[in-house]
This record gives structure tokens, sequence and C-alpha cells, in this order.
């Protein structure tokens, strides 16, 4: 890992940079919004991004899960959760919302699930 908690080898390159809402790792918030990651507006910029290819979305979001799981049961394993949690809040949001376009289409929130 480097100064900011990112591993140096993957620090995100895929990640869209366009709004800010990126990760802060190990603990998966938001920088931007401070909201669990990825946020409504990440998946809207992670939509744009993959829009052509959803399948890979779905292989990058299934890398980033398994980072977070290792990241937060590192940082407090009483605490880490169910990983259903975890496996809906990287994988659930993309099946939910096949087939939309970001610029037409509202994407679900964790509340409104």
């Amino acid at each position: 890992m480097n100064g900011d908690g990112m591993a140096a080898a993957g620090a995100d390159r895929s990640l869209p940079a366009r709004s800010g809402h990126l990760p802060l790792r190990p603990l998966w918030l938001c920088r931007a919004c401070g909201q669990p990651w990825p946020c409504g507006r990440a998946k809207l910029d992670l939509l744009a991004s993959y829009q052509e290819s959803p399948l890979n979305l779905l292989i990058y979001l299934a890398g980033l899960l398994c980072e977070a799981i290792d990241d937060l049961h590192r940082l407090n394993p009483s605490t880490t959760g169910d990983v259903r949690d975890l496996f809906d809040r990287f994988l659930g949001w993309p099946a939910r919302n096949r087939g939309c376009r970001p610029s037409t289409t509202h994407l679900q929130t964790p509340e409104e699930t």
C-alpha cells in the first residue's frame, strides 16, 4: 500500500475519476461524499465508463469486492459483517440496473431498494 491506503500495483486505474467519487481505502468509503463506496455518483460514473462492456464492469467490481472484504476484515475482523451485504453493495446494483443508460435513468440508491 502507498501512503493513501491504496495498493501500489493497482491504484484503481480503471476507476473513472471525472467526479472524484473514488474509494478511500481500506475503509471503502467515498472520498468525496463519505458514503459507502460505490456511492450513487460512483455508480453513474462506472456505468458511463463501462456502458459498452457491462460484463467487464461486473468482473472489475468482483475484483474490488474481494479487495474490500480483505481490507475490511483486516481492519476489524469482528465487525466485517455479513459478506452478502458487501456482495450486494458491489455487485447487486449493476444487476438491478441492467441495461440502464446513466444519462437517462435514475439508479436506485441503497435507501431506495
